[in-house]
């Protein structure tokens, strides 16, 4: 008799993307997906009831029954068991172009009619999006920069430990002049450390949204009774949900999400860097890297793959494209509300975040598993044979011998022959001189203070015992 059938797992049955292919996503995108966003949704919402009660407008019974319906809690990031289906909500918001028009009906059902004139009161669809969107954002941004400061750490501990150890430079490809593993390292450092400060800056710059129908307040104004009280209540309204309070309703000037995006594009960049320079140099014929945990091959059982490195230039090669879109939308956002525009920002900036997530997750992990392979470092930059050095020896001896002279003897070398043979044999010159021009450690010029710079500016590297590995 055959064994019975186990029963399918149907957890994600019917989900589009739970990240089969798009693995640098995976495991680090809770926090903007649908669920997350319809909890900001309902937070934006029961906030503006909040606002109203804040301002003295709203009843405090009407206020404590809407909060503790939809379940704020003071000191919560968000509302938690609000108890709104999101199946239901997506269904229902097809018809109206968004997911605020069937919600502000399912809250008002739950609380009673006094309750109910205080949600969504005065405000247009947009106010509860926007504010919702910035709200997921502003928590993914902090765990991406949490993710930046994390690489940072790993990345001064790299430098410092290998601030003097000598490698190839290259340049198009090819070995340039010699260079330093620290000073490779604290470049990685400069970019991580520069995004993080250039995110850090556009999540607190981010503003809630409260203008109204077409960005003017005048129902705030209506229903408080005068201009300045429908001012106070956008800055009540901010500071219920701990962000920035707008000058202005930014309908149609969406400068909060393409700086953000932005910023985040940028953050990607950084460690799209690292990654690119961590597969290159642990290509099997270079090998002067290797990941801490590298990943396998389904048909090659030799080999350790650079899969860090390979996920998050995934990340990297995608994100500019979406940082374009919400440029896009924003060049195109027409009237007082775009036709459209608006719309196509939303998933672009989620898919934007999450890839943010994910990409700054990784390279934390991989920055603080990097492996140095001094052997192969070593190897290499002996691999020319000195000529690694020869813009030194074109500065050094085109006085005594002439220009000439000196492409000459490169040439020679660069055709198999003897360069410290060929240097030994000039009469300008002595052994221990020879040996001082063609010993890159003394051609590296200031990649020592370079070194010493970044970590000294990094924010993160101030614990220089610090070993995050």
């Amino acid at each position: 008799m055959p064994s019975p059938t186990p029963p399918p797992d149907t957890s994600d049955d019917g989900a589009i993307d739970v990240g089969l292919l798009s693995p640098v996503t995976v495991g680090h995108d809770a926090g903007v997906s649908d669920a997350a966003v319809l909890d900001a949704l309902v937070t934006a919402e029961v906030a503006l009831t909040r606002a109203y009660g804040r301002v003295g407008a709203a009843p405090g019974g009407a206020v404590t029954e809407v909060a503790s319906t939809f379940g704020w809690q003071d000191g919560q990031s968000g509302c938690r068991g609000h108890g709104v289906a999101l199946g239901e909500l997506v269904t229902a918001a097809v018809a109206g172009g968004n997911p605020v028009i069937p919600l502000v009906g399912a809250l008002k059902a739950r609380v009673s009619p006094e309750a109910a004139t205080w949600i969504h009161r005065g405000a247009t669809s947009q106010d509860i999006l926007d504010t919702a969107l910035v709200l997921v954002a502003r928590d993914a941004a902090a765990e991406v920069a949490d993710s930046l400061a994390a690489t940072s750490v790993s990345l001064a501990h790299l430098a410092r430990v290998h601030r003097d150890e000598v490698a190839a430079a290259r340049t198009l490809t090819q070995h340039a002049v010699p260079t330093t593993v620290g000073a490779r390292a604290a470049g990685w450092l400069r970019g991580v450390d520069r995004a993080r400060a250039r995110l850090d800056a556009a999540r607190a710059a981010l503003p809630a949204q409260l203008g109204g129908a077409a960005g003017t307040a005048a129902a705030f104004a209506e229903h408080l009774g005068s201009p300045e009280d429908a001012a106070a209540l956008i800055d009540a309204y901010a500071a219920e949900l701990g962000l920035a309070a707008p000058a202005t309703p930014w309908h149609t000037e969406r400068w909060p999400i393409t700086e953000l995006g932005d910023a985040l594009v940028q953050a990607i960049d950084a460690v799209g860097k690292i990654a690119t320079d961590v597969a290159t140099l642990s290509r099997t014929e270079i090998g002067e890297v290797a990941e801490g945990a590298a990943g396998g091959s389904s048909a090659m059982p030799q080999k350790q793959n650079p899969a860090a490195s390979v996920l998050i230039r995934s990340a990297a090669l995608r994100a500019p494209q979406l940082g374009a879109t919400l440029h896009l939308a924003a060049a195109l956002a027409a009237d007082e509300r775009p036709d459209g525009a608006w719309h196509a920002e939303w998933p672009t900036l989620r898919d934007l975040l999450r890839l943010a997530l994910g990409a700054a997750a990784t390279a934390a992990r991989l920055a603080g598993g990097l492996r140095i392979d001094t052997a192969a470092v070593a190897h290499n930059l002996a691999a020319t044979g000195g000529l690694l050095v020869s813009e030194r020896l074109s500065i050094a001896l085109t006085p005594p011998i002439g220009a000439a002279r000196v492409r000459e003897i490169v040439a020679a070398a660069a055709r198999g022959d003897d360069l410290a043979a060929l240097l030994r044999a000039l009469p300008e010159l002595d052994g221990t001189e020879v040996a001082n021009l063609l010993d890159p450690a003394a051609y590296t010029g200031l990649a020592g203070t370079f070194v010493d710079r970044s970590v000294a500016g990094s924010r993160d590297a101030s614990d220089p015992g610090r070993d995050p590995r």
